[in-house]
């Protein structure tokens, strides 16, 4: 069903356009007018929807991702069935795919590749956290905000999408697919490890690295074929970040990351010390378990570096790269391998090890063959025609007198021979000092070395040396190398700025002869006042160097929500969905305002207030209750003359005229019904009240006329109360 603009859904969602579309769901922007606010609401499709199992699964995977509140997770607000729509109402992210973001760049440079990297990895954690497995991590996925925060989305769907095959049109995510979703084994966190890093791999190269001519074949690739070092495409790429990227795409899960924190660890390792060896990679884990080790790219191309090739491969070149990086294998004139043909699937599990075992063990004992092969042939050879022409490697002399044995000499690669006297010379570029002394001494030749600054040769190894690598040269001859004093520049990495204080790193900077400029940055993984980064990584002295302080993590702010004239139920439910709390509630009696409304709210300035803060409110409690009215009257006079006495002119007493009654429990209670006053001679006190209100509500009492001085009652009159409308 296709939702056109305008159209409300629960009287609440207006729908303003389309926005995207995928396998299973459409995506649509809408207003809620209830919080008069922009939603995203992803509509599930209706081949699905008839489907009771899914939308079950649909439904309960995302009540579960409801429950996740991350600053890198697109929240979800609610999720709806209306008749046959079942429909998700999430946080609507202005911004672009990373998928897009992929296809405008090509590639991402590093630092901006593990910025995001981290992000993503900080958001699917605190889903594993919730025992909340993604099962969808790809980069169509992963939404890139326009002020830069990567949010990841989709929480919960691939788990319904297990419950059936799936459609081509569903089934877009395979490129990214973790080997034991593939096979449709068990799947846990080091799935989503692995399929993000599949997305660094194709953030740094561009490009994904299994590709196929349908979704069963692009899956066998995950399942069989080893994955090709990104360092192939990219020779830019740090060593360390290669090595995470392997690590998260191991075949089996026991060889990844173990968890999204360990991930993110190695991830901010590799900022510090982006060629770092600080990852323990498959193949290391593999040779502690005594397993055999398969090197990638880069580590063949260190093997070569440090070896005098024989001759050129016309297929890959062997490119020098600044100190710093490694050497790596550039793949040239790459021709596309032919497709061989799958064999059936078998029934037990493969075991790549074995495998790789054994087609070394082919491999090595095919090169036994073929040099015994050669040989052969060189001695037939030899038989047939007695002697090879110069040049060819082996000279045999010959005169009319004597026949002497075959000399063995050695040629270059132009094809010039070498006396028993001379050498090639050896390449010692970019060796430690002591690696290449050592080089050169197992060549019979001694190093003079020179030294000089360099800013990209690391201190201590070779920049250059004369005569250059290849030539021929006398054993026992010097060798001119000159070795790097390093940068004259600060190294600020090697100051370990990271493990200091703001004003520790500050007090060292400007020691080192540095300017320092400090600027606050907010963060969601570093504490406040703490350093984040510095700028630039290298400086010369007297240059300026940034700091970067953490003011800690980004305050959102969120409109209040209006509250008064609600019900309690409908103020929870707004505040929830504002992300808000309730802070302090209290009751309150009102004759205008229904019994359980909200009479009045307080929080927030200007109608705005952090994400997470309270609302404090005030409910109803309806009317105030009025109690019965109970009323009593006397009638009489009290004589005093029986205090006083008759003719005792002089004689006085003061006295007050009280109400007594008694509570339920048996205490007194007392009300003034006159004041104290002085009365002097024989008088009578008139005892005349004609509404008096009962204190408690009871219909019993007594007026007392009290003597002031003793506390005496001098005269009681019972009274009985009757109830007044």
């Amino acid at each position: 069903m296709i939702l056109r603009p305008g159209v409300y859904l629960q009287d609440r969602y207006e729908i303003l356009e389309q926005v995207g579309s995928g396998g299973m769901s459409v995506v649509y922007k809408a207003r809620c007018h209830k919080l008069n606010r922009l939603v995203a609401i992803k509509l599930l499709k209706e081949e699905f929807s008839n489907d009771s199992t899914f939308v079950s699964k649909f439904k309960m995977e995302a009540q579960a991702a409801a429950r996740l509140s991350h600053p890198n997770i697109v929240n979800v607000y609610d999720v709806i069935d209306e008749e046959k729509l079942h429909y998700i109402v999430m946080e609507l992210i202005e911004g672009v795919t990373l998928k897009a973001y992929i296809a405008r760049k090509g590639r991402l440079e590093t630092k901006e590749t593990i910025g995001i990297a981290i992000q993503v990895a900080q958001g699917i954690g605190a889903a594993h956290e919730q025992n909340i497995i993604h099962r969808d991590i790809k980069p169509q996925n992963m939404i890139i905000s326009r002020d830069g925060k990567v949010k990841v989305a989709d929480f919960g769907i691939a788990r319904g999408v297990s419950a059936q095959t799936l459609t081509s049109a569903a089934m877009g995510s395979v490129h990214y697919i973790s080997p034991e979703q593939a096979r449709g084994g068990y799947s846990d966190a080091r799935s989503d490890i692995y399929s993000l890093g599949i997305t660094i791999y194709e953030m740094v190269t561009g490009r994904v690295p299994f590709e196929g001519d349908n979704t069963v074949a692009i899956a066998l690739a995950h399942l069989e074929e080893a994955l090709v070092p990104p360092s192939v495409y990219n020779p830019e790429i740090p060593s360390g970040l290669e090595r995470i990227i392997l690590k998260c795409t191991a075949k089996k899960p026991e060889l990844r990351y173990g968890s999204a924190n360990e991930l993110i660890a190695d991830l901010r390792k590799a900022l510090v010390q982006p060629d770092g060896e600080f990852v323990q990679s498959e193949d290391e884990q593999r040779a502690l378990n005594g397993q055999t080790v398969k090197f990638n790219g880069r580590e063949l191309a260190k093997i070569k570096e440090l070896q005098v090739p024989v001759r050129e491969d016309p297929v890959r070149e062997y490119v020098r790269r600044p100190a710093g990086e490694t050497a790596v294998t550039r793949y040239q004139e790459e021709k596309p391998r032919p497709q061989r043909p799958r064999q059936p699937k078998r029934d037990y599990p493969r075991e790549e090890e074995a495998d790789s075992h054994i087609e070394r063990l082919l491999a090595a004992g095919g090169i036994v063959v073929a040099i015994l092969i050669v040989a052969v042939l060189i001695v037939v050879f030899s038989k047939l025609g007695g002697l090879f022409q110069p040049g060819s490697g082996i000279l045999r002399q010959e005169s009319s007198s004597e026949s002497q044995e075959p000399l063995a000499v050695q040629t270059n690669e132009n094809g010039e021979s070498l006396k028993d006297s001379e050498v090639y010379m050896p390449d010692v570029l970019d060796l430690p000092e002591d690696l290449a002394e050592a080089k050169l001494k197992e060549n019979f030749l001694s190093m003079k070395p020179t030294y000089q600054t360099s800013e990209v040769v690391e201190k201590g190894c070779v920049i250059s040396q004369s005569p250059e690598r290849g030539s021929i040269v006398s054993k026992y001859s010097h060798v001119n190398v000159v070795v790097s004093l390093g940068s004259e520049k600060v190294d600020l990495a090697a100051l370990d700025l990271d493990t200091m204080s703001v004003a520790s790193a500050r007090r060292l900077l400007e020691d080192s002869g540095l300017i320092v400029q400090i600027l606050e940055e907010e963060s969601d993984t570093v504490e406040e006042g703490n350093l984040i980064r510095y700028e630039p990584e290298k400086a010369m002295e007297g240059s300026t160097v940034t700091l970067y302080v953490s003011t800690g993590p980004h305050i959102k702010m969120v409109p209040v929500p209006e509250l008064v004239g609600k019900s309690e139920a409908e103020a929870l439910a707004l505040l929830g969905e504002a992300g808000l709390v309730p802070g302090n509630t209290s009751t309150e009696s009102s004759d205008t305002v229904p019994q359980g409304t909200i009479i009045r709210q307080e929080g927030g300035e200007n109608g705005q207030i952090q994400e997470g803060g309270q609302i404090s409110y005030v409910v109803s409690s309806g009317p105030e209750a009025r109690q019965q009215r109970y009323v009593a009257s006397i009638n009489d006079v009290y004589d005093l003359s029986a205090l006083i006495g008759p003719g005792a002119v002089g004689a006085s007493v003061t006295i007050l005229v009280r109400l007594h009654q008694q509570e339920p429990d048996g205490t007194p209670i007392y009300r003034t019904l006159t004041d104290e006053k002085t009365i002097t001679g024989s008088t009578l006190l008139p005892i005349s009240y004609t509404s008096i209100e009962s204190m408690n509500g009871t219909d019993r009492g007594e007026v007392e006329v009290v003597d002031v001085e003793s506390g005496a009652v001098l005269k009681s009159y019972p009274l009985t109360f009757f109830p007044m409308d």
